[in-house]
């Protein structure tokens, strides 16, 4: 039985650099289609625009990187378990951790890019402005891999010491938390970033309204991401292991990854959107920025109550069992 749970070892180390490669293969095509339309469009531009779309691919490689340093980390690690079986089967968590919030950034971070390298084709002589908010916007698209990264790293370390299916399940169910409660974020910050980035090259003269707007958008976007990070957080320490099996405390345990996992998709989405409407408007009607900003954020605020009541079932399964 334990040489049928190092399928499970082998695999992880496999999937978190392939899944994680074909996402940013992906996300890096579509800027690159991006980048030589936009060439097509404004010729003069096409120096800004290629160095628009190297520093965005740049950016979005960060999740292959991720994902190829825990295989490594993962192929080199010490064999002396107290159970290989157990052991095994807890790399699924960091499987999630890694593979989901990696595929999905690899994929969505070529929205803003694509955006940018189209929006410095429209004003090629804001191009400078144009890259510094990609980048911007960009680096902050990756908290979730950085998330997912040092929960993986947490999970390897505990793996090692545990002997009961009931510990198994709980790193599990860290990494699915934080694996699953990254999609909806990432999403939504994507789509918000990708308009943004439109917005500038439709109206520069609204940048100064759509950059402040930005970074506190985004950091309302993120919000589900951190109710992930704590309850992942919670699963791998603030809930004790121990060396009696318990199935149903396992059970438990799981369901309440699974929760916050799935309950932050929605809201991490809607939000998102609801900000992207809200920066096209600004785009429009840049004097109006304060009241569009207002009615966004209260959006915004009443959206991330759903995952706030997620995350309470979440603690309720981990502490009053």
């Amino acid at each position: 039985m334990a040489e049928f749970t190092e399928y499970f070892h082998f695999g992880t180390i496999a999937l978190t650099t392939a899944i994680n490669a074909i996402g940013v293969g992906l996300g890096q095509g579509i800027t690159c289609n991006a980048a030589i339309e936009g060439m097509n469009q404004q010729p003069s531009a096409a120096d800004d625009i290629r160095n628009t779309a190297i520093l965005g691919m740049a950016l979005i490689e960060t999740a292959a990187v991720m994902g190829t340093f825990i295989s490594v980390l993962l192929l080199l690690q010490t064999k002396n378990t107290l159970n290989p079986y157990y052991s095994s089967l807890a790399t699924i968590g960091i499987a999630f951790a890694i593979c989901c919030s990696g595929f999905v950034l690899g994929l969505v971070s070529a929205f803003p890019a694509r955006a940018a390298c189209m929006a410095v084709a429209r004003q090629p002589f804001f191009s400078a402005h144009i890259t510094r908010f990609m980048m911007i916007s960009l680096s902050l698209l990756q908290t979730p891999i950085i998330f997912g990264f040092i929960i993986a790293l947490f999970i390897q370390g505990q793996a090692a010491t545990i002997t009961t299916m009931r510990d198994t399940l709980r790193l599990i169910a860290s990494g699915m938390c934080i694996g699953l409660g990254s999609i909806g974020p990432a999403i939504g910050l994507a789509l918000f970033s990708a308009k943004a980035c439109e917005g500038i090259g439709k109206n520069r003269t609204a940048y100064g309204h759509i950059f402040s707007f930005t970074l506190i958008s985004q950091a309302i976007i993120e919000t589900p991401i951190i109710f992930s990070l704590i309850v992942s957080v919670s699963l791998l320490f603030l809930v004790p292991g121990t060396g009696q099996e318990n199935m149903l405390d396992g059970i438990a345990l799981f369901a309440a990854g699974l929760c916050t996992g799935i309950g932050t998709l929605g809201p991490g989405i809607s939000s998102g959107r609801v900000a992207s409407a809200a920066v096209d408007q600004i785009t429009q009607r840049p004097e109006a920025h304060g009241t569009l900003s207002r009615i966004s954020m209260f959006s915004q605020g009443l959206i991330e109550t759903a995952a706030i009541y997620a995350v309470l079932i979440s603690f309720i399964l981990l502490f009053y069992r």
